[in-house]
């Protein structure tokens, strides 16, 4: 098999997988190549973190408190929003290129017997795990990718594995279900036998389901006040909350060892990619979000007008073709705060290949809403281009996080 020597090699090596995403989803294949293995995800100490919205900075968050705890730590999480090896991060570093690909190669070569052949993303969560536990790492955070119960993820039965439950709400309604209830029975699935789980009070519906689950695997529920969030004002509220769980479910997973002030404070000013992530471009302020429904898109907009009163936004978005109510609900949170919106388009290449919903038909949805202060860019870097000629102080660029992976490295190079 030949070798992978840089990050395009590497997703042309890791295409032909896409085809082996499969549905009905079922943790079968991946059970089964864990097993080839030999289970090395069973040798790791689990931080395992699900929820709809706040899960992928709960994680980064959980790492980095373990870290500055002077613990070893992995760190697994999806989608990657520039490059791959973000699914893959030791001791809060991503592996250089060179050395990815050559983990990518072994792991290639190692797993070419296996009686089963893994979807795209069951090869990279195994691929982290087996590496955790190669290099002998005493933690890792693993950010569930899809639901829970049948997630490529859900493979550890190690008793003392944390749970990390963030805020629930109707996403992925298409395959998780319709209701707050079979979405929290889908999240709630990563529960297993005496695990501890982390929340705070959500509606009824999705703490009837947690708390049932709990009943049934004989785990403890930590149900955390939202007064336990931490009060920091260099923080968005929103992360606030998800480093206030973080720190509570962190701290269980540590044992005797205390979370100091030093170490919160440490986790606190990490940056966690594309979630209100900003820079200072030609004088303006631009950020960058992966929030790409209606749930995330009030917290986010809520947010830009705490951190930037009174500030005109205009806003560059983009969504992945799919749940129409996932993307329109969330078009009607950036229309209410918006001074222009820009639409555009865009394809990816992240599990599977992805496309977008078309620019024209975001500002059709526009035209029937009464929202006319917009503008259709289908090419995205041409769409950036634009939304920083905008006059507006504060630019956000928002949606899929396929969107920011054409994005983010072109803002970068222009900060």
């Amino acid at each position: 098999m030949p070798r992978v020597t840089n990050f395009h090699e590497a997703q042309a090596a890791l295409r032909p997988f896409y085809n082996n995403a499969r549905t009905p989803y079922t943790l079968d294949t991946m059970r089964a190549l864990m097993n080839y293995l030999g289970n090395p995800q069973d040798e790791l100490m689990v931080i395992h973190v699900a929820g709809t919205s706040g899960k992928t900075s709960t994680a980064y968050y959980a790492a980095a408190l373990l870290r500055y705890s002077h613990k070893t730590v992995g760190l697994s999480v999806s989608p990657h929003v520039d490059t791959v090896n973000e699914r893959l991060q030791i001791n809060g570093l991503l592996l250089e290129e060179s050395e990815y690909c050559r983990v990518l190669s072994e792991f290639l070569e190692l797993i070419d017997a296996a009686p089963v052949r893994p979807s795209y993303f069951e090869l990279l969560v195994a691929m982290a795990y087996w590496q955790f536990a190669k290099r002998g790492l005493e933690y890792a955070v693993i950010e569930v990718g899809l639901g829970g119960l049948l997630d490529g993820t859900n493979v550890v039965s190690r008793q003392d594995k944390v749970c990390v439950i963030t805020d629930i709400g109707l996403d992925h309604t298409e395959i998780l279900g319709d209701t707050l209830a079979e979405i929290a029975a889908q999240k709630a699935g990563i529960i297993y036998s005496h695990n501890k789980v982390f929340m705070y009070q959500q509606d009824s519906a999705v703490m009837q389901v947690v708390d049932a689950v709990c009943r049934e695997q004989e785990a403890s529920l930590h149900v955390i006040p939202d007064g336990q969030a931490v009060d920091d004002p260099t923080l968005p509220l929103f992360q606030q909350r998800n480093l206030g769980l973080a720190i509570a479910a962190t701290q269980v997973a540590l044992g005797e060892v205390r979370l100091t002030s030093e170490a919160i404070s440490s986790a606190s000013r990490i940056t966690v990619p594309a979630r209100l992530e900003q820079f200072k471009v030609h004088e303006k302020i631009v950020i960058i979000d992966g929030s790409h429904n209606q749930q995330k898109l009030h917290v986010l907009m809520q947010s830009i007008q705490a951190l930037h009163p009174n500030k005109p936004l205009a806003v560059l978005c983009g969504f992945l073709h799919g749940n129409e109510d996932r993307w329109q609900g969330g078009l009607r949170e950036i229309f209410a705060t918006a001074e222009h919106v820009i639409f555009t388009s865009f394809s990816g290449e992240q599990d599977m290949p992805r496309t977008s919903v078309g620019a024209t038909d975001l500002s059709n949805f526009a035209d029937a809403e009464g929202y006319h202060s917009y503008t259709t860019k289908a090419d995205p870097r041409l769409a950036l281009e634009h939304l920083l000629q905008r006059p507006e102080p504060i630019l956000l660029v928002t949606g899929s996080f396929y969107l920011l992976n054409h994005i983010r490295p072109l803002i970068g190079n222009k900060a």
